[in-house]
């Protein structure tokens, strides 16, 4: 039998693609082997979890610390508390930050008591008084001017960097809240005593200046982008219990009116030690361990939060959102899937991975190569947290005279393909060769080792999940892929949204067309939105 060239090259490359898998396989069972001998974990007396790996080729180390509370966790009514806390978490303690916290303390309390005097009267629906609201404002505004003689603006900040603290910062997503920053070894010390004290005894300094902070931040996030407004719309739509319908920042009326009352009570109940993974990576050692005790062992104990309780219901019928504006076109869809801890997850990262990765990826082959209909044009899975069922989202800009509705028929014309035929071997092998790549690649510096060994014994109980993952991708077949991708990609499990372009009604009489710049596409679980400073 006559053999074509095509086939003899499409099997050369498969042969090399195995090749490839079985020698990443081995060298990520040969990592694994050399991080049980670096890790150490210790659950202390009071629940918290403390990771310790020993890497010891630079005088330096990087840590993470993970709180497993996001914006998810916000209370009802309190939308954007916990990446408001987030922000408080950089403005010192009892001890950090204060010319007197004895007298701050008093201070504050009568900032609070005249806030709430002011949001009382505020509130009234019925005989709210102008006259006296803004008499309550001016003394609230008093009562915040006399407790800030006693701040000393970014002590804690100034601290960390004076000792050579580098990349000092936090994120907050709808799952959890992480804080860290680099360091010299010889300052670890030092370090377990700044993180420890922040745990345990923050303090809510201008706490309403942070909040118009934040407010700002919402402005521009949402209010003043396109895509903002269009992904606040779209996850509002797709859920109608979860939380992962709220916006992470928070609802405007919301945020507006939170307050620091609020934001201790979050921290008591979420910031306790049961709730919490510190992981530290570089030149340590286990030995350290016994004074990493003395500080963290120090905060508090409290009970873990109750697991949530609200359960999104089934979709059974598309939703959509149709945004007419005088801005670039958009177009995002998403189907909801199980979350993190699904038999299927690896199954989901194969169809992120065929769709999405790089410039062989079929989405970008279709959409941006060959019809030249799409500037970018992407799926993902895990948006918009991983933590609790999410969604698989498509995302797409259209070029200049391209609309939203062909990227939707394209989209929808690939998936077609994904459900009624096999993927190719050369594709699956390429999805595996390329995890454990990433796997590999993520730990190549301490700030991504100490981030992946925190987040998973968070998640999975076991930081050895990062490398047993790779079984399981392992196991991916091709008729899995077809399998799930006819479960969740259906009409009634979908919400889409879409922004048209709208010519501006006071340039109605003139010719426009939409910006030819594209949009950044929805962040994932992978990137969480937040940032503290």
């Amino acid at each position: 039998m006559k053999i074509s060239p095509a086939a003899r090259v499409a099997a050369l490359v498969c042969c090399v693609m195995v090749a490839l898998s079985c020698a990443g396989q081995n060298l990520v069972q040969k990592e694994l082997a050399k991080f049980e001998k670096r890790v150490t974990v210790k659950v202390l007396p009071n629940g918290l979890t403390l990771i310790i790996c020993e890497r010891p080729e630079a005088p330096v180390f990087s840590y993470a610390t993970i709180v497993d509370a996001g914006d998810a966790n916000d209370p009802g009514g309190e939308s954007g508390l916990a990446h408001m806390f987030e922000h408080l978490a950089f403005k010192g303690t009892k001890d950090i930050g204060t010319t007197n916290y004895a007298a701050e303390k008093v201070a504050l309390a009568k900032v609070e008591a005249a806030y709430d005097a002011y949001d009382t009267e505020y509130r009234k629906r019925v005989g709210r008084s102008p006259e006296k609201l803004k008499e309550l404002h001016a003394k609230f505004e008093m009562a915040e001017k006399a407790a800030n003689q006693y701040v000393i603006p970014n002590e804690f900040t100034e601290i960390a960097e004076a000792n050579g603290a580098t990349g000092l910062n936090a994120e907050t997503s709808l799952d959890d809240t992480e804080y860290f920053w680099s360091m010299p070894s010889n300052r670890l010390q030092l370090w377990a005593y700044l993180e420890s004290d922040r745990i345990a005894n923050p303090v809510p300094r201008q706490f309403y200046r942070e909040r118009n902070v934040v407010m700002e931040e919402r402005r521009m996030r949402i209010d003043s982008s396109p895509i903002g407004r269009m992904v606040e719309q779209f996850l509002a739509t797709a859920y109608v219990a979860h939380p992962y319908g709220r916006p992470g920042v928070g609802w405007e009326s919301e945020l507006s009116q939170i307050t620091a009352t609020e934001a201790d009570a979050f921290h008591k109940k979420y910031y306790v030690p049961a709730n919490i993974t510190v992981a530290v990576v570089g030149d340590v050692k286990a030995s350290d361990l016994a004074m990493l005790e003395k500080y963290f062992g120090a905060i508090p104990a409290g009970p873990k939060p109750e697991p949530m309780t609200t359960v999104e219901p089934p979709q059974t019928a598309e939703k959509s959102v149709i945004i007419k504006d005088p801005t670039q076109p958009l177009y995002l869809e998403g189907y909801h899937k199980p979350d993190y801890r699904s038999p299927d997850d690896a199954v989901y990262d194969a169809i992120q991975d065929i769709f999405s990765n790089g410039r062989t990826s079929r989405l970008y082959r279709s959409l941006v190569e060959k019809q030249g209909i799409a500037a970018m044009a992407e799926g993902f899975s895990g948006f918009p947290g991983i933590k609790f069922p999410n969604m698989f989202a498509f995302f797409a800009v259209p070029n200049a005279g391209h609309t939203p509705q062909e990227m939707r028929d394209a989209i929808h014309k690939e998936i077609e393909k994904l459900k009624t035929t096999d993927v190719a071997d050369a594709e699956l092998e390429m999805f595996k060769t390329r995890a454990r790549a990433d796997v590999l690649r993520g730990l190549a510096d301490n700030q991504g080792i100490a981030e992946q060994l925190a987040t998973y014994q968070l998640r999975y109980g076991d930081w050895r999940e990062l490398f047993n993952q790779l079984n399981r991708i392992d196991a991916v077949t091709k008729a899995d892929i077809r399998r799930v991708a006819n479960q969740i990609f259906v009409p009634g499990n979908r919400t889409y949204a879409m922004v048209e372009y709208q010519v501006p009604e006071k340039s109605a009489a003139q010719s426009g067309e939409p910006s030819p710049h594209p949009a950044p596409p929805p962040k994932s679980a992978a990137k969480p939105q937040g940032g503290a400073r």
